[in-house]
């Protein structure tokens, strides 16, 4: 599962990098936009590919959205006027069975994104040698091995409660998993889905179902840039947030986490 993730994209260089239009509030200031412990329920920064409102047959562009990670379904009813009810947190998808999952088909043929990371977090769970002899959560950071920047499948969804005649639209979004491969299977059995740019035209084609190829668990091949290290403990609360998160531990440290050797 794929529950926490660092990122340190500014949305105005990535419209940039990817010629598209950045519909995020860029007025927040400069370093706002670095989160190094994204969890649920938090806005987060996507990639979708739209045709302007009321322009269906002009050319589709990539645009950049913030979107509350976890997907809310467009049948949702309203708790209270303009929000909706509290469900499951729909922050995952599995990739092999969203396509039949009611609370994501409709968003797997056409309302696809990608989300942008630097890497994401997964824990291993250890029996304690210790005295108390409890389970010992130990965190390990999955990253690409040149410090570039990951691109996750996604689904997204736009609620509006329908009570109201001038609702405002609320975007969710949640990011597809897969069957871990290689040695990442020996930190979780599942991992987020990630998108190659050469699949993008046709995973964010906003007209067309993408092809179901692209939802398959990718080849090791595919995945071999991505390395995993041992983290701090600090990331296993969410009230931690900083670049301490991803420090590289003492030598002591290390010794205590598992070998992916």
């Amino acid at each position: 599962m794929c529950g926490r993730y660092a990122t340190t994209t500014d949305p105005g260089r990535l419209a940039v990098e990817l010629d598209a239009i950045d519909e995020t509030d860029s007025t927040a200031g400069s370093g706002n936009f670095t989160n190094y412990n994204v969890a649920p329920t938090t806005q987060i920064l996507t990639v979708v590919e739209r045709h302007e409102h009321g322009h269906k047959d002009d050319e589709p562009k990539l645009r950049l959205r913030r979107m509350r990670w976890g997907l809310i379904p467009l049948w949702t009813k309203a708790a209270e006027p303009g929000v909706p009810v509290k469900g499951k947190p729909l922050f995952n998808a599995r990739a092999d069975k969203a396509a039949t999952t009611p609370s994501f088909r409709d968003a797997v043929k056409y309302r696809r994104c990608l989300v942008p990371m630097d890497g994401w977090y997964e824990w291993v769970v250890e029996p304690d040698t210790g005295a108390k002899g409890k389970a010992v959560k130990k965190p390990f950071f999955m990253s690409q091995a040149d410090g570039s920047r990951l691109y996750m499948a996604g689904l997204w969804s736009v609620w509006r409660d329908k009570s109201l005649e001038e609702s405002e639209p609320l975007l969710s979004c949640t990011i597809l998993t897969t069957d871990a491969v290689g040695d990442l299977t020996r930190i979780h059995d599942r991992m987020p889905l990630p998108m190659p740019q050469e699949h993008w035209d046709a995973w964010l084609d906003p007209d067309h179902p993408a092809p179901a190829e692209l939802l398959a668990t990718p080849s090791e091949t595919a995945i071999a840039g991505i390395v995993a290290r041992p983290v701090p403990s600090l990331v296993n609360s969410v009230k931690n947030n900083g670049p301490e998160l991803l420090e590289h531990l003492s030598a002591d440290e290390e010794a205590g986490q598992i070998s992916l050797l």
